[in-house]
């Protein structure tokens, strides 16, 4: 009787054993399942997201110089047309991330800075010129450099900024979608996330 209770007793101890090994080795095939459908989806969002907008101004450009103590002056002007192109990127290749399989963790840690790139089309109308006064390539080069300080100032301040943001915010919420479905918890900035509209209230 009592070998036969020693052998029940071994029995249940080999099959506990058994049981939790199993569970063991399973939970990790989970957690690395997880990791490797989470990795796979920061690949797909791992993409050039860009907003494009377009822009137009028009200047008046004009100078005056003197001669034989101011007493001769010279003088040119032009209307400058211009249009433009811009795209405002942020190049979620350069995204910067940790994997945190045991915690069931993804913790962002870096956002590539948006980038700004302008292409203006300039054109000139109505040119006038002295022969004391005559346009050179230093009048258009600062033509063109006061043309791209003002697109920027206006760029940074117009929609096409924030429309960028929230296209790199749709991108980002795939990434809680999926940590959220399978129970894990998206971080950013130490800042846990814990729903689609906590995001937009991010400090990029």
């Amino acid at each position: 009787m009592r070998k036969f209770l020693l052998g029940v007793i071994v029995a249940l101890i080999c099959f506990w054993g058994y049981q939790y090994v199993k569970d063991q080795f399973q939970e990790k095939e989970d957690l690395q399942q997880a990791s490797n459908l989470i990795e796979q989806e920061i690949k797909n969002v791992s993409k050039l997201v860009v907003s494009e907008g377009s822009y137009a101004k028009v200047y008046n450009y004009e100078n005056t110089e003197s001669f034989v103590f101011k007493f001769l002056s010279a003088r040119k002007k032009a209307l400058v047309v211009v249009n433009a192109k811009a795209n405002v990127s942020y190049d979620l290749r350069e995204m910067k991330y940790e994997v945190d399989a045991e915690n069931k963790l993804l913790k962002i840690t870096q956002i590539p800075e948006p980038e700004l790139n302008i292409n203006p089309d300039i054109k000139y109308y109505d040119v006038t010129q002295d022969y004391l006064n005559q346009f050179e390539a230093k009048d258009y080069n600062k033509i063109k450099s006061r043309i791209q300080s003002d697109l920027e100032k206006q760029i940074k301040n117009s929609v096409l900024m924030k429309n960028a943001e929230n296209r790199l915010i749709s991108e980002l919420q795939k990434l809680f979608v999926l940590t959220n479905s399978m129970g894990w918890t998206l971080q950013y900035n130490q800042q846990n996330l814990n729903s689609s509209e906590e995001f937009q209230d991010l400090k990029l």
